[in-house]
Protein backbone atom coordinates (compact mmCIF):
# COMPACT_ATOMS: atom_id res chain seq x y z
CA UNK A 1 0.00 0.00 0.00
CA UNK A 2 0.88 3.34 -0.66
CA UNK A 3 0.96 6.21 1.82
CA UNK A 4 0.70 10.18 1.47
CA UNK A 5 3.90 10.53 2.62
CA UNK A 6 6.06 9.56 0.17
CA UNK A 7 7.45 11.91 -1.95
CA UNK A 8 8.51 11.35 -5.88
CA UNK A 9 10.45 13.97 -7.16
CA UNK A 10 10.45 14.38 -11.10
CA UNK A 11 12.03 16.49 -13.63
CA UNK A 12 9.83 17.26 -17.22
CA UNK A 13 12.36 17.91 -20.50
CA UNK A 14 11.29 18.37 -24.09
CA UNK A 15 12.39 20.43 -26.31
CA UNK A 16 10.86 23.78 -27.37
CA UNK A 17 6.80 23.42 -28.42
CA UNK A 18 6.81 20.21 -27.52
CA UNK A 19 4.63 21.02 -24.77
CA UNK A 20 5.76 21.16 -21.80
CA UNK A 21 4.17 23.43 -19.85
CA UNK A 22 1.02 22.58 -20.93
CA UNK A 23 1.26 18.65 -19.65
CA UNK A 24 2.47 20.39 -16.37
CA UNK A 25 -0.75 22.63 -16.35
CA UNK A 26 -2.94 19.42 -17.24
CA UNK A 27 -2.29 17.49 -14.41
CA UNK A 28 -2.22 20.11 -11.82
CA UNK A 29 -5.59 21.22 -13.27
CA UNK A 30 -7.19 17.42 -13.64
CA UNK A 31 -5.79 16.58 -10.50
CA UNK A 32 -7.04 19.71 -8.63
CA UNK A 33 -4.16 20.91 -7.33
CA UNK A 34 -4.70 24.40 -7.92
CA UNK A 35 -5.59 26.99 -6.14
CA UNK A 36 -9.20 29.12 -6.30
CA UNK A 37 -7.49 32.18 -7.20
CA UNK A 38 -4.35 30.69 -9.15
CA UNK A 39 -7.25 29.41 -11.42
CA UNK A 40 -9.08 32.73 -11.74
CA UNK A 41 -5.80 34.80 -12.80
CA UNK A 42 -5.29 32.23 -15.18
CA UNK A 43 -8.85 32.36 -16.37
CA UNK A 44 -8.55 36.11 -16.68
CA UNK A 45 -4.69 36.00 -18.49
CA UNK A 46 -6.33 32.94 -21.05
CA UNK A 47 -9.26 35.79 -21.62
CA UNK A 48 -7.11 38.35 -22.54
CA UNK A 49 -4.96 36.79 -24.81
CA UNK A 50 -8.33 35.85 -26.71
CA UNK A 51 -7.72 31.96 -25.81
CA UNK A 52 -10.92 30.04 -25.67
CA UNK A 53 -11.04 28.15 -22.58
CA UNK A 54 -8.01 28.33 -19.80
CA UNK A 55 -4.60 28.38 -21.06
CA UNK A 56 -2.59 25.14 -19.26
CA UNK A 57 0.67 26.57 -19.78
CA UNK A 58 0.52 29.67 -17.85
CA UNK A 59 0.28 27.37 -14.56
CA UNK A 60 3.79 26.96 -15.26
CA UNK A 61 5.04 29.48 -17.10
CA UNK A 62 4.62 32.01 -14.14
CA UNK A 63 7.35 34.46 -14.47
CA UNK A 64 5.77 37.85 -16.11
CA UNK A 65 8.95 38.40 -18.37
CA UNK A 66 8.80 35.04 -19.40
CA UNK A 67 5.24 34.99 -20.42
CA UNK A 68 5.73 38.29 -22.14
CA UNK A 69 8.47 36.99 -24.33
CA UNK A 70 6.77 33.16 -24.84
CA UNK A 71 9.54 31.44 -23.44
CA UNK A 72 9.91 29.29 -20.23
CA UNK A 73 13.53 30.09 -18.97
CA UNK A 74 15.50 28.63 -15.60
CA UNK A 75 14.35 25.37 -13.45
CA UNK A 76 10.97 25.92 -12.03
CA UNK A 77 10.05 23.80 -9.61
CA UNK A 78 5.94 23.34 -8.60
CA UNK A 79 4.12 20.52 -5.97
CA UNK A 80 1.21 18.75 -5.81
CA UNK A 81 -0.51 16.47 -3.95
CA UNK A 82 -2.89 13.51 -4.68
CA UNK A 83 -4.37 11.26 -1.90
CA UNK A 84 -1.68 8.63 -2.79
CA UNK A 85 1.68 10.88 -3.22
CA UNK A 86 3.61 14.17 -2.55
CA UNK A 87 5.23 15.09 -5.77
CA UNK A 88 7.70 17.93 -6.68
CA UNK A 89 8.00 18.81 -10.16
CA UNK A 90 11.55 20.59 -11.51
CA UNK A 91 10.74 21.73 -14.84
CA UNK A 92 13.59 22.53 -16.76
CA UNK A 93 14.21 24.32 -19.95
CA UNK A 94 14.84 22.53 -23.37
CA UNK A 95 17.49 24.38 -25.08
CA UNK A 96 20.93 23.34 -25.35
CA UNK A 97 21.98 26.50 -23.61
CA UNK A 98 20.13 25.28 -20.59
CA UNK A 99 22.09 21.94 -19.99
CA UNK A 100 23.14 22.56 -16.69
CA UNK A 101 19.40 23.46 -15.28
CA UNK A 102 18.51 20.31 -16.59
CA UNK A 103 21.68 18.63 -14.72
CA UNK A 104 20.35 20.81 -11.31
CA UNK A 105 16.71 19.82 -11.85
CA UNK A 106 17.19 16.21 -12.84
CA UNK A 107 20.01 15.74 -9.78
CA UNK A 108 17.16 14.49 -7.32
CA UNK A 109 14.84 12.89 -9.39
CA UNK A 110 13.19 9.83 -9.05
CA UNK A 111 11.58 10.04 -12.69
CA UNK A 112 12.47 11.95 -15.71
CA UNK A 113 9.43 12.85 -17.58
CA UNK A 114 10.43 12.97 -21.43
CA UNK A 115 8.02 14.86 -24.07
CA UNK A 116 8.40 13.42 -27.94
CA UNK A 117 6.10 15.76 -30.55
CA UNK A 118 4.48 12.40 -32.01
CA UNK A 119 4.91 14.34 -35.55
CA UNK A 120 7.90 14.83 -35.47
CA UNK A 121 9.35 11.92 -33.30
CA UNK A 122 12.75 11.39 -31.44
CA UNK A 123 15.38 14.74 -32.38
CA UNK A 124 18.32 15.64 -31.19
CA UNK A 125 16.75 17.14 -27.89
CA UNK A 126 15.29 14.11 -27.35
CA UNK A 127 18.73 12.09 -27.12
CA UNK A 128 20.51 15.05 -25.27
CA UNK A 129 17.65 15.01 -22.53
CA UNK A 130 17.80 11.17 -22.54
CA UNK A 131 21.25 11.53 -22.44
CA UNK A 132 21.62 14.02 -19.06
CA UNK A 133 18.59 11.73 -17.66
CA UNK A 134 21.13 8.53 -18.27
CA UNK A 135 24.02 10.28 -17.06
CA UNK A 136 22.13 11.68 -13.48
CA UNK A 137 21.41 7.71 -12.72
CA UNK A 138 17.27 8.77 -13.07
CA UNK A 139 16.17 5.05 -12.22
CA UNK A 140 12.77 5.72 -13.98
CA UNK A 141 12.16 7.46 -17.61
CA UNK A 142 8.60 8.10 -19.39
CA UNK A 143 8.98 8.83 -22.48
CA UNK A 144 5.43 11.09 -23.01
CA UNK A 145 4.46 10.84 -26.90
CA UNK A 146 2.40 14.01 -26.63
CA UNK A 147 0.11 16.11 -29.70
CA UNK A 148 -1.40 12.52 -30.00
CA UNK A 149 -4.43 14.37 -31.66
CA UNK A 150 -2.57 16.08 -34.47
CA UNK A 151 -1.37 12.68 -35.82
CA UNK A 152 -5.36 11.11 -35.55
CA UNK A 153 -4.51 9.12 -32.66
CA UNK A 154 -2.39 6.71 -34.40
CA UNK A 155 -0.98 3.80 -32.68
CA UNK A 156 1.39 3.25 -35.90
CA UNK A 157 2.50 7.10 -34.98
CA UNK A 158 3.50 6.10 -31.15
CA UNK A 159 4.64 2.80 -32.23
CA UNK A 160 7.13 4.35 -34.98
CA UNK A 161 8.27 6.63 -31.96
CA UNK A 162 8.84 3.93 -29.26
CA UNK A 163 11.04 2.04 -32.10
CA UNK A 164 13.54 5.22 -32.61
CA UNK A 165 13.12 5.61 -28.75
CA UNK A 166 14.62 1.76 -28.36
CA UNK A 167 17.18 1.77 -30.87
CA UNK A 168 18.77 4.69 -29.15
CA UNK A 169 17.85 4.44 -25.76
CA UNK A 170 20.13 0.80 -25.66
CA UNK A 171 23.05 2.79 -25.30
CA UNK A 172 21.84 4.47 -22.73
CA UNK A 173 22.21 3.48 -18.55
CA UNK A 174 18.59 3.30 -17.92
CA UNK A 175 16.68 0.46 -15.76
CA UNK A 176 13.32 1.60 -16.31
CA UNK A 177 11.59 2.86 -19.38
CA UNK A 178 7.95 3.42 -20.33
CA UNK A 179 6.39 4.75 -22.94
CA UNK A 180 2.80 6.74 -22.83
CA UNK A 181 0.33 8.10 -25.77
CA UNK A 182 -0.82 11.36 -24.29
CA UNK A 183 -2.24 14.72 -25.58
CA UNK A 184 -1.66 17.04 -22.86
CA UNK A 185 -3.81 20.03 -24.63
CA UNK A 186 -7.36 17.76 -24.76
CA UNK A 187 -6.06 15.58 -21.18
CA UNK A 188 -5.88 12.34 -23.07
CA UNK A 189 -3.95 9.90 -20.91
CA UNK A 190 -2.53 12.67 -18.46
CA UNK A 191 -4.85 12.05 -15.63
CA UNK A 192 -7.81 10.58 -17.14
CA UNK A 193 -8.09 7.44 -19.63
CA UNK A 194 -8.13 8.64 -23.06
CA UNK A 195 -11.30 7.54 -25.38
CA UNK A 196 -9.55 8.30 -28.08
CA UNK A 197 -6.91 5.86 -27.99
CA UNK A 198 -8.71 2.12 -26.76
CA UNK A 199 -5.83 0.60 -28.25
CA UNK A 200 -3.52 1.79 -25.37
CA UNK A 201 -3.89 -1.03 -22.53
CA UNK A 202 -1.33 0.51 -19.49
CA UNK A 203 -1.88 3.60 -17.36
CA UNK A 204 -2.43 7.17 -17.61
CA UNK A 205 0.49 9.39 -16.58
CA UNK A 206 -0.62 10.10 -13.13
CA UNK A 207 -1.44 7.19 -12.41
CA UNK A 208 2.40 5.72 -13.34
CA UNK A 209 3.68 8.33 -11.18
CA UNK A 210 1.29 7.58 -8.64
CA UNK A 211 2.03 4.03 -8.01
CA UNK A 212 5.80 3.50 -9.48
CA UNK A 213 7.59 1.88 -6.98
CA UNK A 214 10.52 3.98 -6.02
CA UNK A 215 11.58 2.86 -2.43
CA UNK A 216 14.29 0.98 -4.10
CA UNK A 217 15.64 4.21 -6.13
CA UNK A 218 17.59 4.91 -2.69
CA UNK A 219 20.83 2.42 -2.01
CA UNK A 220 19.62 0.54 1.17
CA UNK A 221 23.53 -1.39 1.39
CA UNK A 222 25.98 0.95 2.42
CA UNK A 223 25.02 2.63 5.29
CA UNK A 224 27.19 6.14 4.96
CA UNK A 225 26.53 9.08 7.79
CA UNK A 226 28.21 12.27 6.72
CA UNK A 227 28.29 13.97 10.00
CA UNK A 228 27.41 17.42 9.65
CA UNK A 229 27.44 19.20 13.55
CA UNK A 230 28.66 18.12 17.02
CA UNK A 231 26.13 18.10 19.68
CA UNK A 232 27.09 18.64 23.44
CA UNK A 233 23.96 20.05 25.09
CA UNK A 234 25.83 20.26 28.44
CA UNK A 235 22.50 20.44 29.85
CA UNK A 236 20.89 19.18 33.39
CA UNK A 237 19.08 16.42 31.30
CA UNK A 238 22.03 15.73 28.89
CA UNK A 239 25.08 16.64 30.77
CA UNK A 240 27.16 14.18 29.16
CA UNK A 241 25.42 13.78 25.85
CA UNK A 242 27.78 13.79 23.15
CA UNK A 243 26.03 13.50 19.63
CA UNK A 244 27.24 13.05 15.62
CA UNK A 245 24.35 14.65 13.78
CA UNK A 246 23.69 14.62 10.18
CA UNK A 247 21.69 12.98 7.83
CA UNK A 248 21.79 9.44 6.59
CA UNK A 249 23.06 9.45 3.43
CA UNK A 250 22.11 5.52 2.48
CA UNK A 251 21.87 2.09 4.09
CA UNK A 252 20.65 1.74 7.35
CA UNK A 253 22.26 2.10 11.04
CA UNK A 254 21.12 0.00 14.00
CA UNK A 255 21.68 0.23 17.76
CA UNK A 256 24.70 -1.83 18.22
CA UNK A 257 26.52 -1.73 14.81
CA UNK A 258 29.87 -1.85 14.46
CA UNK A 259 30.85 1.37 13.26
CA UNK A 260 34.40 2.68 11.72
CA UNK A 261 35.11 6.83 11.69
CA UNK A 262 36.55 7.52 8.19
CA UNK A 263 38.77 9.09 7.49
CA UNK A 264 40.80 8.13 11.13
CA UNK A 265 39.96 4.47 10.98
CA UNK A 266 38.94 4.46 14.73
CA UNK A 267 36.20 1.97 15.35
CA UNK A 268 33.09 1.58 18.00
CA UNK A 269 29.60 0.46 18.56
CA UNK A 270 26.27 2.95 17.85
CA UNK A 271 24.83 3.46 21.24
CA UNK A 272 21.96 5.02 20.40
CA UNK A 273 20.21 6.87 17.49
CA UNK A 274 18.37 9.93 18.66
CA UNK A 275 15.86 12.62 17.35
CA UNK A 276 14.25 15.74 18.74
CA UNK A 277 11.61 13.67 20.98
CA UNK A 278 12.40 9.70 20.68
CA UNK A 279 15.69 7.23 20.24
CA UNK A 280 15.45 4.91 17.42
CA UNK A 281 16.21 1.34 17.00
CA UNK A 282 17.65 1.94 13.46
CA UNK A 283 17.65 5.01 11.03
CA UNK A 284 17.94 4.83 7.12
CA UNK A 285 18.18 6.96 4.55
CA UNK A 286 17.00 10.34 3.63
CA UNK A 287 16.51 10.52 7.75
CA UNK A 288 18.55 13.55 9.67
CA UNK A 289 19.41 12.09 13.49
CA UNK A 290 21.71 12.47 16.14
CA UNK A 291 24.18 9.28 16.53
CA UNK A 292 26.21 8.39 19.87
CA UNK A 293 29.26 5.82 20.12
CA UNK A 294 29.61 3.86 22.52
CA UNK A 295 33.49 5.44 22.70
CA UNK A 296 34.79 8.69 22.76
CA UNK A 297 35.87 9.18 19.57
CA UNK A 298 37.58 12.69 18.16
CA UNK A 299 34.76 13.72 15.50
CA UNK A 300 34.41 16.59 13.85
CA UNK A 301 32.23 18.03 10.63
CA UNK A 302 33.12 16.45 7.22
CA UNK A 303 33.83 12.89 9.09
CA UNK A 304 31.69 9.86 7.96
CA UNK A 305 30.11 7.09 10.31
CA UNK A 306 30.20 3.73 8.10
CA UNK A 307 30.01 -0.02 8.76
CA UNK A 308 33.28 -1.82 9.68
CA UNK A 309 32.08 -4.18 7.26
CA UNK A 310 31.51 -1.71 4.64
CA UNK A 311 33.67 1.12 3.66
CA UNK A 312 33.92 3.92 1.01
CA UNK A 313 37.23 4.28 -0.42
CA UNK A 314 39.42 6.85 0.55
CA UNK A 315 40.83 8.26 -2.30
CA UNK A 316 42.43 12.31 -3.45
CA UNK A 317 42.65 11.70 -7.31
CA UNK A 318 39.01 11.04 -8.15
CA UNK A 319 37.34 10.92 -11.66
CA UNK A 320 34.54 12.84 -12.43
CA UNK A 321 32.23 12.89 -14.93
CA UNK A 322 31.69 17.41 -14.93
CA UNK A 323 28.80 19.62 -15.57
CA UNK A 324 30.61 23.08 -16.02
CA UNK A 325 28.03 25.90 -14.78
CA UNK A 326 29.56 29.14 -14.26
CA UNK A 327 29.75 31.52 -17.07
CA UNK A 328 33.34 31.81 -16.83
CA UNK A 329 35.71 29.09 -17.95
CA UNK A 330 37.23 26.84 -16.15
CA UNK A 331 40.97 28.06 -15.30
CA UNK A 332 43.85 25.20 -16.46
CA UNK A 333 44.95 24.03 -12.42
CA UNK A 334 43.08 26.74 -10.79
CA UNK A 335 42.44 25.55 -7.10
CA UNK A 336 38.68 25.11 -6.03
CA UNK A 337 36.82 23.63 -3.06
CA UNK A 338 35.09 20.65 -3.28
CA UNK A 339 32.12 19.78 -1.63
CA UNK A 340 31.03 16.55 -0.91
CA UNK A 341 28.45 15.37 1.38
CA UNK A 342 29.30 17.73 4.94
CA UNK A 343 33.38 17.70 3.69
CA UNK A 344 34.80 20.34 2.02
CA UNK A 345 38.24 20.77 0.72
CA UNK A 346 40.54 22.27 -1.63
CA UNK A 347 41.09 20.64 -4.93
CA UNK A 348 42.49 21.69 -8.20
CA UNK A 349 41.02 19.67 -11.95
CA UNK A 350 44.03 18.13 -13.04
CA UNK A 351 43.10 17.05 -16.28
CA UNK A 352 40.45 17.21 -18.79
CA UNK A 353 40.19 13.27 -20.61
CA UNK A 354 37.20 13.65 -23.04
CA UNK A 355 34.12 16.40 -23.64
CA UNK A 356 31.30 14.36 -24.75
CA UNK A 357 29.47 16.40 -27.28
CA UNK A 358 25.74 16.85 -26.53
CA UNK A 359 24.14 16.73 -29.81
CA UNK A 360 26.01 13.74 -31.19
CA UNK A 361 26.62 11.88 -27.94
CA UNK A 362 30.49 11.08 -29.39
CA UNK A 363 33.77 11.98 -27.20
CA UNK A 364 36.34 14.83 -27.73
CA UNK A 365 39.83 14.08 -26.94
CA UNK A 366 41.25 17.54 -28.63
CA UNK A 367 39.19 19.78 -26.90
CA UNK A 368 40.13 20.72 -23.48
CA UNK A 369 38.50 23.75 -22.46
CA UNK A 370 35.66 23.60 -19.70
CA UNK A 371 32.68 26.30 -20.65
CA UNK A 372 29.66 26.84 -19.89
CA UNK A 373 26.87 23.88 -20.06
CA UNK A 374 29.90 21.42 -21.10
CA UNK A 375 29.82 17.53 -19.91
CA UNK A 376 33.11 16.49 -19.65
CA UNK A 377 35.35 13.15 -17.77
CA UNK A 378 37.64 15.23 -15.85
CA UNK A 379 40.79 13.55 -13.03
CA UNK A 380 40.48 15.75 -9.94
CA UNK A 381 42.97 16.02 -7.24
CA UNK A 382 41.86 17.22 -3.30
CA UNK A 383 44.29 18.22 -0.30
CA UNK A 384 42.93 15.33 1.80
CA UNK A 385 40.89 12.21 0.64
CA UNK A 386 37.23 12.17 0.17
CA UNK A 387 35.31 8.68 1.63
CA UNK A 388 33.22 8.19 -1.85
CA UNK A 389 31.16 5.86 -3.66
CA UNK A 390 30.40 6.02 -7.43
CA UNK A 391 27.74 7.68 -8.45
CA UNK A 392 26.27 5.20 -10.15
CA UNK A 393 26.10 2.88 -6.46
CA UNK A 394 25.38 6.09 -4.75
CA UNK A 395 23.93 9.30 -5.80
CA UNK A 396 24.27 11.02 -2.48
CA UNK A 397 28.06 10.07 -1.62
CA UNK A 398 29.31 10.12 -5.73
CA UNK A 399 28.11 13.68 -6.23
CA UNK A 400 30.33 16.41 -5.35
CA UNK A 401 30.07 20.27 -6.83
CA UNK A 402 33.24 22.43 -7.21
CA UNK A 403 33.15 26.20 -5.64
CA UNK A 404 35.21 29.15 -6.52
CA UNK A 405 37.18 30.61 -3.41
CA UNK A 406 36.94 34.19 -4.92
CA UNK A 407 33.09 34.46 -5.40
CA UNK A 408 31.79 31.65 -3.33
CA UNK A 409 30.09 30.58 -6.48
CA UNK A 410 29.24 26.65 -7.24
CA UNK A 411 30.83 26.82 -10.76
CA UNK A 412 30.47 22.94 -11.46
CA UNK A 413 28.56 19.75 -10.26
CA UNK A 414 30.29 16.36 -10.87
CA UNK A 415 29.10 12.80 -10.90
CA UNK A 416 31.81 10.68 -9.46
CA UNK A 417 32.75 7.54 -11.83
Amino acid sequence: MLDNNQLLRFTTAGSVDDGKSTLIGRLLYDSKSIFEDQLQAIENTSKKKGHEGVDLALFTDGLKDEREQGITIDVAYRYFTTPKRKFIIADTPGHIQYTRNMVTGASTANAAIILVDARHGVIEQTKRHSFIASLLQIPHVIVCINKMDLVDYSEDAYNKVIHQFEEFSSKLLVQDIRFIPISALNGDNVVNRSKNMDWYQGAPLLHTLETMHISSDINKVDARFPVQTVLRPQSESHRDYRGYAGRVASGILRVGDDVTVMPSGFTSKIKSIDTLDKSLSEAHAPMSVSITLEDDIDISRGDMIVRSNNKPEPIQDIEVMLCWLHNNPAKPRAKYSIRHTSNEQKAMIKEVIYKINIESLDRNTEDKELTMNDISKVKIRTTKPLMVDSYRENRTTGSVILIDDATNETVAAGMIV
